[in-house]
């Protein structure tokens, strides 16, 4: 079960999330609560070991600002969130990062690669909203073998999310919050159990 840790924005929960063994972390580098400058995410990346995956997770803006955003950043994968194109992750694969593309799952071509990403993030209607949605729409279907479930997982959701979509992954940012765009250690350390628990 492979475990993403999104808008992280503090030494202490980046440290929480690598020793409760997430393997990827997210850092919003576009307007969001959760958003971090990239020079605040090249610091927190810094400290994390290679095994784990730091992802810089925009949306909304162009692909060339999201180049500049992830490479000041210093980070090991961008994440293109929303509407982007296949010619937008063209654009964007000479820079030898792992990319994710995260869409709606009701979005067109739902399978890993099908724009040339490593990884695909399938979210509520409107992506990043935090919203749960019926995940056994995802049951059956042969999406690849590395995508992720993301939109309204929380400690007490991610268990049944997991069996009635039979996701490989999850992705968390709000369920692990104790209020808007502040994470909780051990809300972290109990999502990732119980995700773990799952699978």
């Amino acid at each position: 079960m492979f475990v993403k840790i999104c808008g992280l924005s503090t030494p202490d929960t980046v440290a929480t999330a690598v020793d409760a063994g997430a393997d990827a972390l997210g850092f919003l580098l576009t307007r969001s609560p959760r958003q971090v400058t990239p020079e605040t995410a090249h610091r927190l990346a810094a400290t994390v070991p290679p095994h784990v995956l730091t992802v810089g997770v925009v949306a909304g803006i162009g692909v060339a600002e999201a180049r500049e955003l992830v490479q000041a950043a210093g980070l090991r994968a961008l994440q293109l969130h929303g509407s982007y194109t296949r010619a937008d992750f063209a654009a964007v694969a000479d820079l030898g990062l792992t990319l994710i593309r995260a869409v709606s799952y009701e979005a067109p071509d739902l399978r890993v690669g099908a724009y040339g990403e490593d990884l695909l993030l399938v979210d509520a209607t409107e992506p990043g909203s935090g919203g749960a949605w019926d995940y056994a729409t995802l049951r059956g279907r042969d999406l690849g073998k590395d995508w992720l479930l993301a939109g309204g997982l929380a400690v007490d959701t991610v268990a049944e999310a997991i069996r009635l979509s039979g996701a490989p992954g999850v992705d968390v940012s709000s369920g692990v919050e104790s209020t808007r765009g502040v994470k909780d250690s051990v809300l972290i350390r109990r999502f990732i159990a119980a995700a773990r628990q799952a699978a």
